[in-house]
This record gives structure tokens, sequence and C-alpha cells, in this order.
């Protein structure tokens, strides 16, 4: 956060969230047509994007592997070793050949 132009950066992203719910049953539909592999690892705790939300994915995609971890909107910086293995674990579990 403290790299020179990040707040910038920051607004910019943040301004953009408005642009995402428009899309959303394009995504929907996008994960209905062609069922993509899904992990998902949230913070149950998270304020700004609630656990609800997370669960919400496996309306178009049953299969999705969530996981909702004790923590909030920063996981990586709380549970980064658990993320990682549970990264590690899905992509383990993808039959990519």
């Amino acid at each position: 956060m403290n790299r020179e132009d990040n707040a910038e950066i920051q607004l910019d992203l943040f301004y953009d969230y408005r642009t995402n719910l428009p899309l959303y049953p394009r995504w929907q539909e996008a994960f209905r047509q062609y069922k993509p592999p899904m992990l998902g690892a949230w913070g149950k705790n998270d304020e700004i994007f609630v656990a609800p939300g997370a669960e919400a994915f496996k309306r178009d995609l049953p299969d999705a592997e969530i996981h909702l971890l004790d923590t909030g909107h920063f996981a990586l910086e709380t549970h980064g070793a658990q993320i990682a293995a549970l990264i590690k674990n899905f992509l383990g579990k993808l039959n990519l050949a």
C-alpha cells in the first residue's frame, strides 16, 4: 500500500466495482455453460465480500470447492499458508491431461 501511486490505483479499482453487478448474469451463464473448476477460499468474517456470496457460486457451479476460513477480507495475509495448501490440493485433483 505504500508504493507510489498505489492509492490512486486502489481508488480506480474501487470505482470500477460499480460495473461488476450488471455483468453478473453473463458470468453466471458462462459458469453454467462451461462449468469451469472453481476453488473459493473466502474469509467467513469478510464484511466486504460476505460469506453468502461465496456460497452463491454453487448455484451455477454445484461442484465448486468453497472454503470459508476464520478470517476477514485480507485472508491471504492471515491464512496464506492454508490457502496455498488448498490451491495445491485443488490443482492436484484436476485432470489437465
